[in-house]
Protein backbone atom coordinates (compact mmCIF):
# COMPACT_ATOMS: atom_id res chain seq x y z
CA UNK A 1 0.00 0.00 0.00
CA UNK A 2 2.81 2.43 0.65
CA UNK A 3 3.85 2.15 -3.16
CA UNK A 4 0.38 3.05 -3.88
CA UNK A 5 0.50 6.04 -1.64
CA UNK A 6 3.72 7.31 -3.06
CA UNK A 7 2.22 7.22 -6.35
CA UNK A 8 -0.69 8.90 -5.84
CA UNK A 9 1.54 11.91 -4.43
CA UNK A 10 4.01 11.84 -6.92
CA UNK A 11 0.67 12.19 -9.34
CA UNK A 12 -0.71 15.16 -7.53
CA UNK A 13 2.36 17.02 -7.41
CA UNK A 14 2.54 16.42 -11.61
CA UNK A 15 -0.60 18.00 -11.74
CA UNK A 16 0.45 20.76 -9.71
CA UNK A 17 3.65 21.33 -11.95
CA UNK A 18 1.98 23.08 -14.70
CA UNK A 19 2.77 23.27 -18.25
CA UNK A 20 4.09 19.35 -17.90
CA UNK A 21 0.48 17.99 -16.57
CA UNK A 22 0.50 14.44 -15.71
CA UNK A 23 -1.08 11.50 -17.77
CA UNK A 24 -2.75 8.53 -15.43
CA UNK A 25 -4.05 5.48 -17.69
CA UNK A 26 -5.00 2.32 -17.01
CA UNK A 27 -5.65 -0.92 -18.58
CA UNK A 28 -7.50 -3.34 -16.74
CA UNK A 29 -9.69 -7.17 -18.32
CA UNK A 30 -12.59 -6.58 -15.70
CA UNK A 31 -13.71 -10.33 -16.33
CA UNK A 32 -17.28 -9.07 -16.99
CA UNK A 33 -17.25 -8.03 -13.14
CA UNK A 34 -16.88 -11.54 -12.17
CA UNK A 35 -14.03 -12.35 -9.74
CA UNK A 36 -12.36 -15.08 -9.10
CA UNK A 37 -15.04 -16.17 -6.85
CA UNK A 38 -17.80 -16.29 -9.77
CA UNK A 39 -19.61 -13.44 -7.91
CA UNK A 40 -20.68 -10.30 -10.34
CA UNK A 41 -19.94 -7.44 -8.30
CA UNK A 42 -19.61 -4.35 -10.17
CA UNK A 43 -18.85 -2.34 -7.19
CA UNK A 44 -15.29 -3.84 -6.83
CA UNK A 45 -14.05 -2.59 -9.94
CA UNK A 46 -16.12 0.58 -9.38
CA UNK A 47 -13.87 0.68 -6.20
CA UNK A 48 -10.15 0.34 -7.78
CA UNK A 49 -11.71 2.83 -10.37
CA UNK A 50 -12.12 5.19 -8.11
CA UNK A 51 -9.17 4.46 -5.79
CA UNK A 52 -6.47 4.96 -8.97
CA UNK A 53 -8.33 8.14 -10.58
CA UNK A 54 -6.91 7.40 -13.89
CA UNK A 55 -7.77 10.04 -16.61
CA UNK A 56 -7.66 7.02 -19.30
CA UNK A 57 -9.19 3.74 -18.65
CA UNK A 58 -9.04 1.05 -20.94
CA UNK A 59 -11.32 -1.79 -20.23
CA UNK A 60 -11.32 -5.45 -21.84
CA UNK A 61 -14.36 -8.00 -21.81
CA UNK A 62 -17.24 -5.94 -20.58
CA UNK A 63 -20.66 -6.66 -20.96
CA UNK A 64 -23.58 -4.99 -22.31
CA UNK A 65 -26.93 -6.86 -21.65
CA UNK A 66 -26.09 -10.04 -20.78
CA UNK A 67 -28.08 -11.81 -18.17
CA UNK A 68 -24.65 -12.91 -16.24
CA UNK A 69 -24.00 -9.27 -15.94
CA UNK A 70 -27.60 -8.66 -15.19
CA UNK A 71 -28.47 -7.19 -18.54
CA UNK A 72 -26.58 -4.41 -17.51
CA UNK A 73 -24.57 -2.02 -19.95
CA UNK A 74 -21.03 -2.34 -17.74
CA UNK A 75 -18.86 0.25 -19.55
CA UNK A 76 -21.87 3.44 -19.22
CA UNK A 77 -22.61 1.71 -15.14
CA UNK A 78 -18.67 2.09 -14.36
CA UNK A 79 -18.14 5.43 -16.38
CA UNK A 80 -20.83 6.98 -14.13
CA UNK A 81 -19.99 5.60 -11.10
CA UNK A 82 -16.51 6.99 -11.37
CA UNK A 83 -17.23 9.93 -12.80
CA UNK A 84 -15.97 9.56 -16.37
CA UNK A 85 -18.37 12.01 -18.54
CA UNK A 86 -16.66 10.59 -21.80
CA UNK A 87 -17.06 7.06 -22.90
CA UNK A 88 -16.67 4.53 -26.06
CA UNK A 89 -17.69 1.42 -26.23
CA UNK A 90 -16.89 -1.37 -29.28
CA UNK A 91 -18.44 -4.53 -28.50
CA UNK A 92 -16.72 -7.87 -30.65
CA UNK A 93 -18.36 -10.84 -29.40
CA UNK A 94 -22.38 -11.69 -29.68
CA UNK A 95 -23.35 -14.70 -26.86
CA UNK A 96 -24.58 -17.73 -28.65
CA UNK A 97 -28.42 -18.85 -27.61
CA UNK A 98 -28.21 -16.04 -25.29
CA UNK A 99 -28.86 -12.37 -24.74
CA UNK A 100 -26.18 -9.89 -24.55
CA UNK A 101 -23.16 -9.20 -26.17
CA UNK A 102 -18.95 -8.54 -24.88
CA UNK A 103 -15.97 -5.98 -25.89
CA UNK A 104 -13.54 -3.20 -25.42
CA UNK A 105 -14.63 0.01 -23.61
CA UNK A 106 -12.46 3.34 -23.19
CA UNK A 107 -13.61 5.64 -20.01
CA UNK A 108 -12.00 9.29 -20.52
CA UNK A 109 -11.91 12.59 -18.61
CA UNK A 110 -11.52 14.08 -21.71
CA UNK A 111 -13.62 14.78 -24.93
CA UNK A 112 -13.47 12.02 -27.33
CA UNK A 113 -13.34 13.06 -31.01
CA UNK A 114 -13.20 10.04 -33.02
CA UNK A 115 -13.96 6.52 -32.64
CA UNK A 116 -13.87 3.46 -34.23
CA UNK A 117 -13.95 -0.20 -33.67
CA UNK A 118 -11.14 -2.38 -35.29
CA UNK A 119 -12.12 -6.07 -36.14
CA UNK A 120 -9.16 -8.10 -35.28
CA UNK A 121 -10.85 -11.34 -36.05
CA UNK A 122 -8.96 -14.26 -37.75
CA UNK A 123 -10.81 -16.61 -39.51
CA UNK A 124 -13.23 -18.64 -37.95
CA UNK A 125 -11.61 -18.01 -34.73
CA UNK A 126 -13.42 -16.07 -31.71
CA UNK A 127 -14.15 -12.09 -32.54
CA UNK A 128 -11.44 -9.96 -31.23
CA UNK A 129 -11.57 -6.28 -31.87
CA UNK A 130 -8.70 -2.88 -31.07
CA UNK A 131 -11.35 -0.18 -30.00
CA UNK A 132 -9.41 3.46 -31.47
CA UNK A 133 -10.28 6.59 -29.74
CA UNK A 134 -8.70 9.63 -30.43
CA UNK A 135 -9.05 12.40 -27.28
CA UNK A 136 -8.98 16.15 -27.24
CA UNK A 137 -6.50 16.50 -23.82
CA UNK A 138 -5.63 20.37 -22.87
CA UNK A 139 -2.53 21.51 -22.52
CA UNK A 140 -1.92 24.60 -19.91
CA UNK A 141 -1.17 28.01 -22.37
CA UNK A 142 -1.71 26.31 -25.33
CA UNK A 143 -4.06 24.36 -27.36
CA UNK A 144 -5.47 21.06 -26.83
CA UNK A 145 -3.65 17.99 -28.19
CA UNK A 146 -4.36 14.51 -29.53
CA UNK A 147 -4.05 11.32 -27.94
CA UNK A 148 -4.63 8.06 -29.70
CA UNK A 149 -5.59 5.16 -27.90
CA UNK A 150 -5.72 1.75 -29.13
CA UNK A 151 -7.87 -0.40 -26.53
CA UNK A 152 -7.00 -4.31 -27.66
CA UNK A 153 -7.60 -8.11 -26.38
CA UNK A 154 -6.15 -10.32 -28.91
CA UNK A 155 -6.12 -14.01 -29.36
CA UNK A 156 -4.81 -17.15 -27.53
CA UNK A 157 -2.61 -18.60 -30.09
CA UNK A 158 0.72 -16.78 -30.97
CA UNK A 159 0.36 -17.32 -34.96
CA UNK A 160 -3.54 -15.85 -34.29
CA UNK A 161 -2.06 -12.71 -32.18
CA UNK A 162 0.68 -11.93 -34.75
CA UNK A 163 -1.97 -11.99 -37.80
CA UNK A 164 -3.76 -9.01 -35.18
CA UNK A 165 -1.37 -7.04 -35.10
CA UNK A 166 -0.44 -6.91 -38.49
CA UNK A 167 -3.91 -6.22 -39.11
CA UNK A 168 -3.92 -3.42 -36.56
CA UNK A 169 -0.62 -1.87 -37.84
CA UNK A 170 -2.05 -1.74 -41.50
CA UNK A 171 -5.65 -0.18 -40.40
CA UNK A 172 -6.23 3.27 -41.76
CA UNK A 173 -6.75 4.28 -38.28
CA UNK A 174 -2.98 3.07 -37.05
CA UNK A 175 -1.37 4.61 -40.41
CA UNK A 176 -2.82 7.69 -40.19
CA UNK A 177 -1.27 7.92 -36.60
CA UNK A 178 1.72 10.37 -36.88
CA UNK A 179 4.85 9.05 -35.46
CA UNK A 180 5.24 12.10 -33.16
CA UNK A 181 1.38 12.27 -31.81
CA UNK A 182 1.13 10.97 -28.38
CA UNK A 183 -0.39 7.13 -28.46
CA UNK A 184 -0.79 4.50 -26.45
CA UNK A 185 -1.49 0.78 -27.49
CA UNK A 186 -2.73 -0.89 -24.51
CA UNK A 187 -5.01 -3.83 -23.08
CA UNK A 188 -4.84 -7.91 -22.81
CA UNK A 189 -2.70 -9.11 -25.27
CA UNK A 190 -2.32 -12.20 -23.88
CA UNK A 191 1.20 -12.27 -25.28
CA UNK A 192 2.96 -14.96 -22.55
CA UNK A 193 6.32 -14.81 -24.24
CA UNK A 194 6.48 -11.13 -25.29
CA UNK A 195 6.79 -12.14 -29.36
CA UNK A 196 4.40 -8.96 -30.10
CA UNK A 197 7.10 -6.39 -28.36
CA UNK A 198 9.50 -6.19 -30.93
CA UNK A 199 7.08 -5.31 -33.52
CA UNK A 200 5.93 -2.67 -31.14
CA UNK A 201 9.19 -1.01 -30.01
CA UNK A 202 11.58 -1.74 -32.76
CA UNK A 203 9.23 -1.24 -35.66
CA UNK A 204 7.16 1.42 -34.90
CA UNK A 205 8.90 3.31 -32.51
CA UNK A 206 6.57 2.74 -28.82
CA UNK A 207 8.14 1.79 -25.88
CA UNK A 208 6.87 -0.60 -23.42
CA UNK A 209 5.62 0.83 -19.99
CA UNK A 210 5.50 -2.32 -18.38
CA UNK A 211 8.03 -3.91 -19.07
CA UNK A 212 11.22 -4.30 -16.10
CA UNK A 213 14.73 -3.17 -16.67
CA UNK A 214 16.43 -4.96 -17.21
CA UNK A 215 13.85 -6.99 -19.89
CA UNK A 216 14.11 -10.40 -19.90
CA UNK A 217 11.95 -13.15 -21.52
CA UNK A 218 9.87 -12.67 -18.64
CA UNK A 219 10.36 -9.15 -18.10
CA UNK A 220 7.18 -7.45 -17.78
CA UNK A 221 4.86 -6.98 -15.16
CA UNK A 222 2.68 -10.09 -14.82
CA UNK A 223 -0.77 -9.87 -14.31
CA UNK A 224 -2.84 -12.98 -14.31
CA UNK A 225 -3.97 -14.41 -12.80
CA UNK A 226 -4.60 -12.17 -10.02
CA UNK A 227 -4.00 -14.26 -6.97
CA UNK A 228 -0.67 -15.67 -8.02
CA UNK A 229 0.45 -13.41 -11.24
CA UNK A 230 2.76 -15.19 -13.66
CA UNK A 231 1.72 -13.90 -17.07
CA UNK A 232 2.73 -10.54 -18.62
CA UNK A 233 -0.69 -10.55 -20.40
CA UNK A 234 -1.88 -7.03 -19.72
CA UNK A 235 0.63 -4.49 -21.37
CA UNK A 236 0.76 -0.67 -21.64
CA UNK A 237 3.22 0.59 -25.38
CA UNK A 238 3.38 4.31 -25.94
CA UNK A 239 5.06 6.92 -28.06
CA UNK A 240 5.46 10.48 -29.15
CA UNK A 241 4.93 13.77 -27.24
CA UNK A 242 4.77 11.23 -23.26
CA UNK A 243 7.46 10.25 -21.42
CA UNK A 244 6.87 7.44 -18.70
CA UNK A 245 7.45 8.11 -14.39
CA UNK A 246 6.13 5.03 -13.53
CA UNK A 247 4.14 1.53 -13.93
CA UNK A 248 2.97 -0.89 -11.72
CA UNK A 249 0.17 -3.25 -11.24
CA UNK A 250 -2.33 -2.64 -8.31
CA UNK A 251 -2.04 -4.66 -4.92
CA UNK A 252 -4.92 -3.94 -3.64
CA UNK A 253 -6.33 -6.76 -2.18
CA UNK A 254 -9.95 -6.24 -3.49
CA UNK A 255 -7.90 -6.05 -7.25
CA UNK A 256 -7.15 -9.59 -6.02
CA UNK A 257 -11.15 -10.46 -6.22
CA UNK A 258 -12.73 -8.24 -8.65
CA UNK A 259 -11.17 -10.26 -11.67
CA UNK A 260 -8.51 -13.03 -13.14
CA UNK A 261 -6.21 -10.45 -14.46
CA UNK A 262 -4.63 -7.43 -12.18
CA UNK A 263 -4.83 -3.92 -13.58
CA UNK A 264 -1.84 -1.73 -14.68
CA UNK A 265 -1.45 1.78 -14.37
CA UNK A 266 1.06 4.38 -15.60
CA UNK A 267 1.62 7.86 -14.95
CA UNK A 268 3.13 9.91 -17.91
CA UNK A 269 4.06 13.54 -17.76
CA UNK A 270 4.60 15.96 -21.19
CA UNK A 271 8.03 14.87 -23.03
CA UNK A 272 9.72 18.56 -23.41
CA UNK A 273 12.17 16.66 -25.97
CA UNK A 274 9.26 16.34 -28.24
CA UNK A 275 8.18 19.18 -28.81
Amino acid sequence: MGRESEAAGARAAGREAGSRAALRVLTYNIHRAIGVDRRFRPERILAILRRYDADVVMMQEVDEGARRSKGLDLARVLAEGAGYPHLAAGYNVSLRHRKGRYGNATLSRFPIVRERNIDLTIDHRKRRGCQHTTLEVPVPGDEPRHLEVFNLHLGLSAREREKQVGILVRSEEFKCVDGGCSSLVAGDFNDWRSRLRPIFTEVFGFVSATDHVPVGINGAIPTYPSLAPRGALDRIYFRGRLRLQRCWRSRLQVARLASDHLPVIADFVADPDQE
